[in-house]
């Protein structure tokens, strides 16, 4: 078939390697977000999408919108048979849905009903779900509500982040998403609509979301922190500052620290929760790289009964 594939972070790279590199499809063009500010310069950049169709010398288009006449019109021209899509970041109207003869497909990050939304695999760590997965399904108006073509999926380890999953899941997802392909392309795959029940949403994990609760029992901090790494990072207060949680693990063995204070040795730094406690291992202060928890508080001196959160400010 001849496929535009539509994507725009680093996630969606491996879906788009893996069509480039399929000899039954041919990827006339890729469509993606416009190229945004970043960095401290806040110089623009191309997506991770269009850096790569840059290096393949395939056809980038870059919509302020989706339903824009000129990028409807190009697509009209390029006429692809189907369009593969990827954590693209914008809605596709009606009118662009109807292009491609085989319609849009989405790779989505979850078993679908579950985890409808922008942030499945973060929710699929911050719920403690022992399994997720990946779906392939036909883009409808709705909310990733269309019918399923292809689902694969894979075991939520103790220690993941939502980083550490996500990889996994779109190393793996290419590989269903170019069987998805092959299947349309040869009429053996037929999408079957999602089931009513067992529908969850997985809204976007805003910053104030990544607030670490130490109230809360070690297992929901774990999941929270791990859940929210990279984006946007869990975070508490100390001292009236942001500290940014980058990793920490339960430590059962301490059930003597009330919620949030702090215990610090020559080489560990413990915090109670609403049960057992759990042990820093990185940290980031504001405006520092990470580093070692045990470095970090050797460094700011941290005195008897100090805490961290919201008590600690002012």
């Amino acid at each position: 078939m001849k496929l535009v594939f539509a994507g725009t972070p680093e996630v969606a790279v491996p879906a788009l390697d893996a069509l480039i590199a399929s000899e039954r499809h041919e990827v006339a063009a890729v469509v993606t977000r416009p190229d945004a500010p970043a960095g401290r310069g806040r110089r623009l950049v191309a997506s991770p999408v269009a850096e790569r169709a840059e290096e393949a010398g395939i056809e980038i288009l870059r919509p302020a919108k989706p339903r824009d006449e000129d990028f409807l019109a190009r697509l009209r021209e390029i006429a692809p048979d189907c369009c593969p899509v990827v954590a693209y970041g914008a809605l596709l109207p009606r009118v662009a849905l109807d292009v491609p003869a085989q319609g849009w497909v989405n790779l989505h990050f979850s078993l679908l009903p579950a985890w409808r939304g922008a942030a499945p695999v973060q929710h699929a760590v911050l719920a403690g779900d022992e399994v997720t997965g990946a779906s392939t399904f036909q883009i409808e108006e709705g909310l990733d509500s269309g019918p399923v073509y292809g689902v694969l999926t894979e075991t939520v380890r103790p220690t993941d982040t939502s980083g550490d999953l996500l990889t996994r899941l779109a190393l793996a997802g290419a590989g269903l998403l170019v069987a998805t392909m092959d299947g349309i392309e040869d009429g053996t795959l037929k999408p079957v609509p999602q089931p009513a029940d067992g529908i969850t949403l997985a809204p976007k994990i805003k910053v104030e979301d990544a607030e670490v609760d130490w109230t809360a029992p070690a297992l929901r901090v774990d999941r929270v922190v791990r859940g929210c790494t990279p984006a946007p990072g869990a975070w508490t207060r100390f001292r009236g500052e942001r500290l940014k949680l980058v990793h920490l693990t339960p430590a059962p063995e301490r059930a003597d620290l009330a919620p949030g204070v702090l215990a610090a040795g020559k080489n560990n730094v413990y915090v109670g929760t609403g049960s057992t406690a759990v042990e820093l291992q990185w940290v980031q202060p504001q405006g520092k790289k990470p580093m070692r928890a045990a470095d970090w508080a050797r460094g700011v001196r941290i005195t008897a009964g100090e805490r961290l959160g919201a008590a600690t400010a002012g």
